[in-house]
């Protein structure tokens, strides 16, 4: 089963995500839905691949030996020692991957793809400023600044949060 997951998410990682999710919307229609199931599906690796790196390099510990030799389970070891170890990785990825959702979502929404009318979009404000340009420029900045500030502010957060989840920063002393 790992093999098999594994050569799925080598298999995706093969191919741009962004032109992917592009054909998805494509072929599937445009609508914020199928937008964000075609932005999900391709973020799916990055966290298994992630998840699985992070474990592997745990298992063989010390630590870890001596929850086995307590007794303990694979499922009650992997969700009391492995997961606290890598959920400081995991949130921070997690933040990036948002950011670059939201950067996604904006590039769908910009070509059509995306978010449709009524609905707002940032995206879509912007190739919709493209015609008032000359006489009205702060149309395209305003959403530019919009989104630069939402990737920036996730991955502050993404930081922010890595130093409370990460076990090695709460220790105290040097």
């Amino acid at each position: 089963m790992d093999e098999i997951l594994t050569r799925s998410s080598d298999l995706l990682f093969a191919f741009p995500a962004l032109l992917l999710a592009i054909l998805i919307t494509a072929v599937a229609g445009p609508g914020i839905f199928n937008a964000i199931v075609a932005i999900g599906v391709f973020n799916i690796p990055v966290f298994a691949r992630l998840a699985r790196g992070g474990a592997m390099a745990l298992w063989p510990r010390d630590f870890i030996r001596a929850a086995r030799v307590a007794g303990k389970g694979r499922l009650r070891i992997s969700l009391e020692h492995i997961l606290p170890n890598i959920a400081g990785v995991l949130i921070v990825q997690g933040t990036i991957q948002f950011a670059l959702g939201v950067l996604a979502e904006a590039g769908l929404s910009y070509v059509g793809l995306g978010t449709q009318p009524p609905a707002p979009s940032w995206g879509r404000m912007l190739s919709e400023s493209q015609t008032y340009f000359a006489l009205a420029p702060w149309l395209a900045v305003f959403p530019g600044l919009a989104i630069v500030a939402t990737v920036m502010g996730l991955n502050l957060l993404g930081d922010g949060l890595r130093d409370v989840a990460d076990p090695r920063t709460r220790r105290g002393g040097p």
